[in-house]
């Protein structure tokens, strides 16, 4: 009997569950923070660690190993500019798992994993998300407005031509 020995199997294949956990690692690390259920943030955790060591690393074979593991080379790249660097004196635990409530479907619980110091950048998001929506809003109330000042209403005037007839 396994007994809960070496991992998460997530209910998938072996190479499913692979394809999944390098999709999930490669889109915290260009997004910084992902929702997701908690099993999978779980099994997840050591291998974005991993890839930070390796950006910590910085050589040509970590970045070789980061690339093989990551989908997309700007993932690779954001690991090693940005990110790696953020936690040159820390000693793992890089990320953060923040429980936040039950998936609709089935009730899985849901969590946020995201990397300890990306609370600037996703404030930024936020702030231009806003910006954009009161941008967008603005521009819906003076194209509303532009078409009340320009149509004159000819629906009250013909019916009064009809009566009179």
């Amino acid at each position: 009997m396994r007994h809960k020995v070496a991992g998460w199997k997530l209910g998938r294949n072996t190479a499913h569950r692979r394809s999944l956990l390098r999709n999930l690692v490669t889109s915290l690390i260009l997004e910084e923070r992902i929702e997701t259920t908690v099993p999978k943030a779980k099994a997840m955790r050591p291998q974005v660690e991993k890839m930070i060591t390796l950006g910590k690393r910085g050589d040509l074979a970590a970045r070789r190993q980061a690339h093989a593991y990551l989908m997309t080379g700007a993932a690779v790249d954001k690991l090693f500019d940005t990110i790696a660097p953020r936690f040159g004196d820390r000693n793992g635990g890089y990320l953060r798992i923040v429980r936040t409530a039950w998936q609709k479907g089935d009730g899985a619980d849901k969590a946020f994993i995201e990397l300890l110091g990306s609370e600037k950048m996703l404030d930024e998001k936020r702030q231009k998300r806003a910006e954009a929506r009161a941008k967008r809003a603005e521009e819906a109330k003076k194209a509303m407005q532009e078409a009340d000042q320009g149509v004159e209403h000819p629906a009250a005037g013909t019916e009064g031509e009809e009566k009179s007839e």
